[in-house]
This record gives C-alpha cells, structure tokens and sequence, in this order.
C-alpha cells in the first residue's frame, strides 16, 4: 500500500495554530489568577485590564474583567481621575464584562486606580497611567507653519533644484551636440 506523504505547509500550519491557541489562553488563566475565579476570596481583589495604559486626556479606555461572571453587569468607578463612574457590560467573549470612559481633558499626569463593583458582589481593580503628549516642532497647519522659515529644508529644497539644472543643461548640450555630429 502507498502512502501520500503529508505536506510540510499542513504541519506547519499546525504547529503554528497550537502555539497560537496556547499563547490566547495563557492570558485568560493568568486573569482568573489562583483565587477560583476571582473576586473578592480570601481578601484577594480580581484584575481589571485597563487599555490603553498610558493614555492622553481625551482618550477613550476601555476596562475588562472576568470579576463579574458569565452575563454579569458592573459599575465602574474613575472618580479618581474625574471620569465618574461607567457600567460594564458582558461582552463577546465568554464571562467578560466590558466598560468604557474618557479620559477629562483637564486631568493630570499621574497614576490613578480604576475599580469595578459587579453585581454579584466580587471587585475588580487596574492602574491607569495618564500622560500628557509633549508639542514637538512647529504646528502643522498644512498651508505653513507657526514658525519661522526651517533653513535646513529650504537649503535641501534648492539643492534639489539646482543639481535639476544642472543635470537639465548637461542634457540639452549633449543631445545637441550629437544632433550637429550626425
């Protein structure tokens, strides 16, 4: 009996998708931590992912944790930052609780600490990192800057020029020159 022998590509393929599958579900048993599920046990508080962390004022953050159980519901609580509080709510992936807020334009760079209060009594909490985006240059403003002149971009642009020039008059005189020789 002749056996077809198996493509490379197929096992490849397999490989990769078992090593893809353990690395999505190494996040998901380091959130639900040794507590058994989370919550409030044993004095322990469940996490609470905070994205993105640092964020700028006016950024919007979303928080997910696995706290408040399957179809569960929560508050949140950035009053720490002046956001006030958000709901959670189950989200597309199985026992996750999802919620969102804004980062106030008015608040400061520093590290504050979201909490969560679900519905089923357990607590979730995550650190939030707001920075402030330092102005780098001159402003954009796509007609011209806010600023002088950059010396450095005006010497390059007529470099540019002249070196198209010159290469422009080497051009005509050799192609005229060739015209007269033939």
């Amino acid at each position: 009996m002749r056996r077809t022998p198996v493509p490379l590509s197929l096992l490849t393929g397999t490989a990769l998708t078992v090593v893809t599958l353990g690395a999505l579900a190494a996040p998901l048993a380091y959130a639900k931590g040794d507590n058994d599920g989370g919550g409030k046990h044993n004095g322990k508080t469940e996490v609470l992912e905070v994205f993105p962390s640092p964020a700028d004022p006016g950024t919007i953050v979303t928080v997910n944790t696995l706290a408040c159980g399957k179809h569960g519901h929560g508050v949140g609580d950035a009053n720490a930052l002046g956001a006030g509080e958000f709901q959670l709510s189950p989200s597309t992936h199985k026992e996750v609780v999802v919620g969102q807020f804004t980062v106030p334009h008015h608040a400061k760079a520093g590290t504050y600490w979201i909490s969560v209060a679900c519905d089923n009594g357990k607590t979730a909490r995550g650190e939030l990192v707001v920075k402030h985006k330092k102005p780098s240059g001159h402003v954009q403003t796509g007609v011209g800057g806010s600023v002088g002149p950059d010396h450095a971009q005006i010497a390059a642009g007529a470099a540019v020029l002249a070196a198209a020039a010159v290469g422009g008059t080497w051009l005509l005189r050799r192609r005229a020159s060739g015209a007269q020789d033939g």
